[in-house]
């Protein structure tokens, strides 16, 4: 989502880091550089304002200017002020407020088609394999063609409960039904899916108002699609002043949108920005984190994210049996499937890419080559398309086998090549990352020996994606990263 905005930022970042000492001049010529960015990202005029007057008000102290390194000090003060932009004074990640009296209400609003209905079976879904508390789902939305068959269709996707359709019941009604029905079944959480319209009218906010007197939600969350823009931002301030809200919910940040409408959300509405959908899968579903969020935009990367990704898609036992392989050498074409699938599962290489301090310039090399996820797909299919005995033996893989692979997977014998030459240059690395240690091996995948010389265009032969040195490079050394992000790499 960021994307433009952070090669904009990044461009205007790197000419003040290459100098020795900044002007106040140097200063105000950069911010105006960076509001133009942001009001191009489609952010509110009143928080551009408001960003840039903090920015420019500390950076141009003496401290600053007549530091050793001027302009990595602004930077850091960019990224305080965008996470104070993002999150509030502290920037701490919001969390649901379970506190209340079961069963706790929360009351999910926004305009139609933002994907409240999907919002909620998402958040039923990890509140019970996060907080381990059973929840109720009940739709309260009469209005929209099968909406109520939607919720309860995805409450069993999910393995959430979802309260019984009564044919021409209102949504004053279901809503008292659904507590009577939450404290029956001792649910600790009732999700209430509210209608929509597709504009902010009297009759929508009635509604709200009266389902939100019977129902006394803990929370109410406004749903707010991401692509919709500064519209986003008009919507938020029409319920702010009608419904009591506690935070907000942003959807498709996953999305192409300028990303405006997250910079602008919280100081519009006053409220913290609780989760973010990031697809279409019910566990694409993250707490929204500014200092996270700050970092992705600034080209810092989220590694932390990275590792929790990692830890929630790769099944310990598979991380064990493969670690035991790399002990004793063995790694064949099968546990290369696997990666390539571990992969995919966790967003695919963009994802991965941009969640890696210093992978900005990999990122751009892999859109330039147009490299996309469809190169995973395209090696998995040359895999497959091999025997069993050809997979635990690649070396076997003779110009004829290499024919027939070509022909099955539908590719080139120079692709089958490449992913052959692919696994033994990734052999080779994961007896280094054992000896590097952690996410220093990282950079063994995109460089030399991994996905950059697998594929053509990243780079030259040998260089890899933006240049990385390849399994003997540097990738991220453990001991530069916080030392929180130390002890959760540890565990993991």
């Amino acid at each position: 989502m960021f994307d433009n905005l952070s090669d904009r930022l990044g461009n205007v970042f790197d000419r003040l880091k290459g100098r020795g000492a900044l002007s106040e001049q140097d200063v105000r010529e950069a911010m105006r550089e960076v509001r133009i960015a942001l009001l191009e990202a489609d952010v509110a005029l009143p928080v551009v304002r408001r960003f840039i007057d903090g920015v420019i008000e500390k950076a141009i102290g003496q401290d600053v200017l007549r530091s050793v390194t001027p302009g990595q000090q602004v930077v850091k003060i960019v990224n305080d002020e965008l996470v104070e932009m993002l999150g509030g004074e502290d920037g701490a990640v919001a969390e649901l407020n379970f506190a209340a009296k079961p069963p706790v209400v929360i009351m999910m609003v926004g305009l139609q088609g933002s994907g409240k209905t999907t919002t909620t079976a998402k958040l039923g879904k990890m509140i019970r394999e996060k907080h381990g508390k059973k929840s109720l789902m009940a739709s309260l939305d009469v209005n929209r063609p099968a909406a109520q068959e939607q919720l309860k269709i995805l409450g069993e996707q999910v393995d959430v409960a979802t309260l019984p359709i009564v044919e021409g019941q209102q949504p004053v009604d279901i809503a008292r039904r659904a507590m009577e029905s939450a404290r029956l079944q001792a649910a600790d959480v009732l999700l209430l899916d509210t209608a929509g319209r597709l504009h902010v009218d009297e009759a929508l906010m009635a509604e709200m108002k009266a389902i939100a007197g019977v129902s006394t939600p803990t929370e109410v969350l406004l749903v707010v699609d991401s692509l919709t823009g500064q519209d986003a931002v008009n919507v938020a301030q029409s319920f702010t002043g009608e419904v009591p809200l506690t935070g907000v919910v942003l959807t498709r940040m996953d999305g192409d949108a300028r990303g405006g409408a997250a910079l602008s959300m919280r100081y519009v509405t006053g409220k913290p920005i609780k989760f973010a959908g990031t697809g279409e899968k019910l566990d694409a579903i993250e707490a929204f984190d500014p200092k996270r969020v700050a970092g992705r935009i600034l080209g810092m990367g989220d590694v932390v994210s990275l590792v929790e990704k990692a830890a929630a898609t790769i099944k310990e036992e598979d991380a064990e049996a493969l670690a035991r392989k790399m002990a004793s050498g063995k790694f064949d074409l099968d546990d290369l499937r696997m990666q390539l699938k571990q992969m995919q599962n966790m967003g695919g290489l963009g994802m991965l890419a941009g969640m890696l301090p210093g992978m900005k310039k990999a990122k751009a090399a892999m859109q330039a080559s147009n490299m996309d996820d469809k190169v995973l797909i395209h090696m998995d299919a040359i895999i497959g398309s091999m025997t069993a005995k050809e997979r635990k033996r690649p070396e076997v893989m003779n110009a004829k086998r290499r024919k027939r692979v070509a022909a099955g997977s539908g590719t080139q014998v120079q692709d089958v090549n490449k992913v052959l030459k692919m696994h033994q240059e990734m052999g080779r690395a994961m007896k280094q990352i054992k000896k590097m240690g952690g996410m220093k091996g990282l950079g063994a995948l995109f460089g030399k020996g991994g996905l950059g010389a697998a594929m053509p265009g990243l780079g030259g032969p040998g260089a890899g994606m933006g240049g990385m040195s390849g399994p003997k490079g540097p990738g991220v050394d453990p001991d530069t990263l916080p030392p929180d992000l130390q002890e959760l790499l540890k565990k993991k």
